[in-house]
């Protein structure tokens, strides 16, 4: 299996979407596979700050050279912020996903979601399921 960069103080989805909880903020935004899934990414919808979103629900959606992906917000919440440079800048994606990279700051309304994310130990376990089948 290729080696992706899978921070250990991160929570992760399915969706390849990173999770780094500080206090009841979740940061989120799209994990080093996941980016590299995508391939060059050339323009990032962003999601509308104050909006109140359900944990699963489309928040902002991401075009890349190959395709146009959703991006689910893992938590519920209200969004308070969003990468501005992203707009102007969406290939940080890509150089940075766990850095300049990220997409938004969601206020949880229910922290308790967050057990229903994975841990760095259970997405790589998750990527290499993934990769197996893959080469099936």
């Amino acid at each position: 299996m290729e080696e992706y960069k899978i921070p250990e103080n991160l929570y992760y989805t399915k969706e390849h979407i990173w999770v780094k909880i500080e206090n009841d903020v979740a940061t989120i935004g799209i994990t080093d596979y996941g980016q590299k899934q995508l391939g060059d990414v050339v323009f990032v919808d962003l999601p509308e700050v104050g909006r109140e979103v359900e944990s699963g629900e489309v928040i902002a959606s991401v075009e890349s050279v190959k395709a146009v992906s959703e991006v689910y917000s893992p938590v519920s919440g209200k969004i308070i912020s969003v990468n501005e440079d992203l707009a102007n800048d969406p290939s940080a994606i890509n150089a940075d996903p766990y850095g300049d990279g990220w997409i938004a700051d969601i206020q949880m309304s229910d922290p308790s979601e967050v057990e229903d994310l994975m841990t760095a130990e259970d997405y790589k376990a998750y990527l290499e399921e993934v990769e197996s089948e893959e080469e099936i």
